[in-house]
């Protein structure tokens, strides 16, 4: 079972960050051209419902070749409530021939491929529509770009604020920009390309990831779709080894928890591993077919980058449950091939309609300092002891024990989602300067415990009954006044990394 890798080396605990998903309600406004966090093209027909117009005609990057009578097209950009994002003139941008207008947009100057327009943030989203096309030069190549950005925006792809909020991350995991979950992507030409019309398509293209990765001088951290067959990671490996910085490593993971049976990918990965024999059950196989497809997966990196020394190679489980991360590296000795096994170690409530010590009646009688009361004395003990189960692991394999996701878990389950009194409990909570001393703790257990690089989930995204997952809501947020964000940036700084900590 000894081997001699990576993994044998001394844990160096660092601070690594998820990064939000691409849509139009995205709040962190990570590019100065919004258009790229655009919705994909809205099909409107005069007298018809909202969204009801026929069927597009589309180009291969997604831009509109023709429109029906009494038809239009419109995309929607900055959803985003309470005026979280720049008010003021934004440029559009576009080749070929075609009519334009706005809603929550007043045009100040118009030329032939190129609209000023004001915005009012505060007014929530802008449309942009597409009134008439000339099919011989369709409108095509759209930019709009955010006040202030037009002279650079080709060089000034990612807005400074920004880039200057992740300055010293370890390493950033695109699971979420490249639309791991549920991906359709098989063969290399499915994959998302940097002249698409919105990069909410199909996620983020290879080479953006990689440029910002150059920018901020990290290391990348990239799943591969469950269903991208040979073709497509060894092309996507030559992209990344032709444009990332040299001192750049590369964290290479199958998908994104193949062990859990609320992603189709999951599903998916248990059927491929009963039809190879690997095991009766479904859940079974599926762990059998991650090690097994990770490891076809890691060589081809390897042969690609001529080795193994700029790659982390990763086998994913779950926290919860060391016996899964056990039967995961063991298969087919595929820790041999491994670097480190993944967890994400949660500072969990998730509170369900019923349940002895935690149920929803229960925690609807809650103040935040009960629920933090509960978070000290029974999550964060929880969360310790899964890392401390996993380390055991890990040990016993020769990987390193790492954190693909990590931060607080408080939401409502199976209807309690609903529960808007629990909801609010939750977001008071995450605001809450006891939040802080909480992460404070967790963070110095995950290094005192053995963990090496933790990604933090998530970067910035507004609160939901569905969770809240940013470490900040918005772009625009002062991080000074967030406990979380400051707990976590603090302890980056403590490590060594230069971040821009509160």
């Amino acid at each position: 079972m000894e081997k001699t890798a990576p993994g044998a080396e001394a844990p160096t605990p660092r601070l690594g960050m998820n990064l939000n998903g691409p849509a139009d309600w995205n709040t962190e406004l990570p590019f100065v051209d919004v258009s790229r966090l655009s919705r994909q093209w809205i099909s409107q027909q005069k007298g018809q419902p909202w969204g009801k117009g026929p069927a597009l005609a589309l180009d291969a990057n997604g831009y509109v070749t023709r429109l029906e009578p009494d038809c239009f097209a419109e995309t929607i950009m900055c959803t985003i409530s309470k005026g979280h994002y720049p008010s003021g003139d934004y440029t559009l941008l576009y080749d070929g021939d075609g009519q334009f207008d706005f809603n929550n947009g007043t045009v100040v100057t118009r030329e032939p491929g190129r609209i000023v327009f004001k915005v009012d943030a505060s007014k929530g989203a802008f449309y942009v529509r597409l009134k008439s096309v000339n099919p011989a030069n369709y409108p095509r190549n759209l930019r709009v770009i955010m006040p202030g950005f037009e002279k650079n925006y080709r060089e000034q792809i990612f807005h400074p604020v920004f880039l200057k909020r992740w300055e010293g991350v370890a390493c950033l995991r695109f699971m979420d920009w490249m639309e791991t979950n549920g991906s359709k992507q098989q063969h290399w030409e499915d994959r998302p390309k940097v002249e698409d019309a919105t990069w909410t398509r199909a996620g983020i293209p290879v080479e953006i990831m990689v440029e910002l990765c150059n920018r901020l001088q990290c290391d990348a951290w990239f799943c591969m779709p469950h269903l991208a067959d040979d073709g497509y990671v060894r092309e996507f490996a030559k992209v990344v080894k032709a444009r990332l910085h040299p001192k750049g490593r590369v964290y290479v993971e199958y998908s994104n928890e193949l062990w859990n049976g609320m992603f189709a990918q999951s599903r998916w990965a248990g059927e491929e591993g009963r039809k190879l024999g690997f095991a009766e059950k479904n859940w079974e196989a599926g762990w059998r077919f991650t090690a097994y497809r990770s490891v076809q997966i890691f060589k081809i990196w390897e042969e690609v980058f001529g080795g193994r020394e700029r790659l982390v190679r990763v086998l994913a489980s779950q926290a919860a449950n060391s016996y899964i991360s056990e039967r995961v590296v063991e298969w087919q000795d595929a820790y041999k091939n491994a670097d480190a096994l993944a967890i994400a170690p949660y500072i969990t409530c998730n509170v369900p309609k019923e349940g002895k010590s935690l149920n929803e009646a229960t925690v609807a009688g809650w103040t935040v300092d009960n629920l933090m009361d509960f978070l000290e004395t029974n999550s964060l003990p929880q969360s310790i002891r899964w890392i401390q189960n996993n380390k055991k692991v890990a040990d016993k394999y020769g990987l390193k024990l790492i954190a693909y996701e990590a931060g607080q878990h408080l939401v409502g389950v199976g209807g309690v989602e609903n529960n808007n009194a629990i909801t609010q409990l939750f977001h008071a909570a995450n605001r809450h300067p006891r939040m802080g001393n909480v992460y404070d703790k967790y963070y110095q257990a995950w290094a005192r415990e053995g963990g090496d690089l933790l990604c933090y989930f998530s970067s910035v995204g507004s609160w939901s009954k569905w969770g809240s997952w940013g470490i900040l809501e918005y772009f625009d947020d002062d991080p000074a006044k967030s406990p979380k964000f400051t707990s976590t940036m603090r302890w980056a700084k403590s490590l060594g990394q230069k971040v821009n900590a509160p």
